[in-house]
């Protein structure tokens, strides 16, 4: 094949697609098919048999994670105490999905409730320290209507 055949981006991926860094990535990943139907692509065990990549797919995304590799400076959020980043899951349902994922483990961090953006929206915490937020969009609003709801807020 040639390389003008080659497709910048692979088919089945977007341009932006989260990679995890897990204390365990092989427990993660049994974590995320339970707690987000997710459906493990491949996985590259390394020599110890640690996990040095693997691909999933949830809902239509592709997500990559990787054990902790110490040699290298990479650690995830448990490891360091905490994590800046939240992955955002849309899905059909939110109320059954976040069931689903605090039942395979996650902790909660914010109840799934109705948001002033048109949402119905809750954030949990899986066990290898990775925060998520998983919503349904429930109401089409304009960024004038959303304002207005924000600024009655308490």
């Amino acid at each position: 094949m040639s390389s003008a055949a080659v497709k910048p981006i692979p088919d089945g991926m977007h341009s932006l697609t989260p990679y995890l860094i897990c204390a365990n990535a092989a427990d993660a990943i049994a974590f995320y098919t339970k707690a987000f139907n997710a459906v493990e692509q491949f996985r590259l065990p390394g020599p110890d048999g640690k996990v040095m990549h693997a691909c999933l797919k949830i809902g239509d995304s592709m997500l990559m994670l990787t054990d902790e590799w110490p040699d290298h400076q990479t650690f995830g959020p448990n490891t360091l105490k905490g994590t800046p980043v939240t992955i955002h899951h849309y899905v059909p349902d939110v109320d059954a999905s976040f069931k689903q994922a605090v039942e395979a483990g996650a902790t909660v961090v914010m109840p799934v409730a109705d948001m002033f953006w048109g949402d119905r929206y809750g954030q949990v915490k899986d066990p290898f320290g990775h925060s998520w937020s998983l919503a349904t969009h429930t109401r089409d609003l304009s960024t004038e209507e959303i304002q207005q709801a924000m600024a009655t807020m308490k």
